[in-house]
């Protein structure tokens, strides 16, 4: 889901978007916004696109006028959308090394790590 581009104020506008995972036993259905100068960014696709998203976590605090009580917020605010395809090649990488492969390593070292 992609919703409409909400204009807050003068100075900051925002985005929402909603992605549907399809890991695991249970699906996650998790909001993310895109802000300011990133609301376009959603533009380049379209509802049932696989994307990968990088986004940072955001928290705040807001203490009611009326009765002081705190509560707490948390934002997924996105800064990158990228496509993905399940026909593309897979990147060739380096595998990881084995335990084999491992550097020597001078046990009279005693740092803790």
């Amino acid at each position: 889901m992609i919703m409409d581009v909400q204009v807050i104020s003068e100075k900051f506008k925002k985005r929402e978007f909603v992605l549907d995972t399809k890991s695991g036993q249970y699906d996650q259905v998790i909001a993310l916004q895109l802000t300011q100068d990133n609301v376009d960014m959603i533009d380049a696709h379209k509802v049932g696109d696989e994307v990968n998203v990088s986004f940072d976590l955001r928290g705040r605090e807001w203490t009611s006028p009326k009765d002081g009580q705190v509560k707490y917020f948390n934002t997924l605010s996105a800064w990158r959308i990228e496509a993905t395809t399940a026909t593309a090649a897979p990147e060739t990488s380096t595998p990881p090394p084995s335990v084999n492969d491992a550097p020597m390593v001078d046990e009279t070292d005693d740092l803790p790590f």
